[in-house]
């Protein structure tokens, strides 16, 4: 049964793991919680980035042998309520670590929020709001 203490994984193909990388860590801020550390034939190369302790995080997966190329669309956000207005910092930040701030798709998340695209064209929505 779903209820409020599952675990949410959120999976996206990347071209470049150390780009996604930097991107997570040094621009949002968030930990490496694993990665493998070995090429093993068969296996995707793996990145998961969160924060510990929560009940989700981001998987970022290659698979040297038949890549996949990310298919994002202005629709596919990874959305974060901040609870705050999106300090000039964080933007920054994110900016040097490999990501664009583009104009959201939907006039909410422009009004409410900062739209950065990760390097592999996902997008990432900071939000003054709450949520719940």
């Amino acid at each position: 049964m779903i209820d409020p203490t599952v675990r949410v994984r959120l999976a996206r193909p990347s071209r470049d793991l150390a780009a996604a990388e930097r991107f997570h860590t040094a621009g949002l801020g968030l930990d490496v919680l694993w990665r493998t550390t070995a090429r093993v034939p068969g296996e995707h190369d793996l990145l998961m980035v969160g924060l510990p302790g929560a009940s989700w995080h981001v998987e970022l997966t290659h698979d040297p042998e038949r890549p996949r190329e990310p298919t994002p669309t202005a629709d596919d956000l990874f959305v974060i309520y901040l609870g705050e207005p999106v300090g000039a910092s964080l933007i920054d930040r994110l900016v040097a670590a490999g990501g664009t701030r583009v104009p959201s798709h939907n006039p909410y998340w422009e009004r409410y929020g900062v739209t950065i695209a990760d390097p592999d064209g996902y997008r990432l929505v900071l939000c003054s709001r709450t949520w719940g």
